[in-house]
């Protein structure tokens, strides 16, 4: 059960894990069931925990005065769903985050963070991560200034096809910060 894990922490450190250090992450991270709709974190409460998606599918969002939901982040297999801001200051929340399909985690608490972060693999592992979250991050930011939003769709429908078979085309648009209309257009094929 926790292979996908460990696979995933030697990919983003070059650091196989030693056995002892295997056995602290599996005291560390415990398995938790999902059902599709059920939320792992919900707006106004503290994000105590991190998960590491083992199976199904996640989304992140926000819902403005008018009740118009705005997605942050979709997440699969191998993705990790925090609201990091939460978790790290551990202040209320300003989004859900909730299971898009039956889904299991494995996750970890708060309290467990410095003690992972001991093992140098993980460490290693929190530092790339944060590395690639920020060029992620400022890519679509740039993404969003510079392309037309048909280009914003095909850009992300290469990288990350999956996704885009996983969720829905209203979804996708709302992360995209696109109109579903114009969704819509990019995905019929070109005649």
């Amino acid at each position: 059960m926790y292979e996908p894990l460990f696979e995933y922490i030697q990919r983003y450190s070059n650091e196989p894990l030693t056995n002892e250090e295997k056995e602290i992450v599996k005291s560390a991270f415990e398995l938790k069931k999902l059902r599709k709709r059920q939320y792992f974190l919900e707006e106004g409460k503290v994000c105590t925990h991190t998960g590491f998606v083992f199976k199904g599918a996640f989304r992140q969002f926000s819902v403005d005065e008018s009740g118009i939901e705005h997605i942050l982040q979709l997440a699969i297999e191998n993705w990790w769903v925090v609201d990091r801001e939460s978790f790290l200051n551990q202040t209320p929340s300003k989004y859900f985050i909730e299971a898009w399909e039956d889904s299991l985690l494995l996750v970890f608490p708060i309290n467990k963070l410095d003690e992972i972060l001991r093992i140098p693999a993980i460490n290693t592992m929190f530092w790339q991560m944060s590395q690639n979250n920020h060029i992620a991050s400022q890519k679509r930011v740039e993404d969003t200034i510079t392309l037309n939003p048909i280009k914003r769709y095909e850009n992300f429908q290469r990288h990350y096809p999956e996704i885009v078979q996983r969720f829905p085309q209203h979804q996708i648009a709302s992360y995209l910060g696109i109109a579903r209309e114009t969704l819509s257009r990019a995905r019929k094929p070109i005649r």
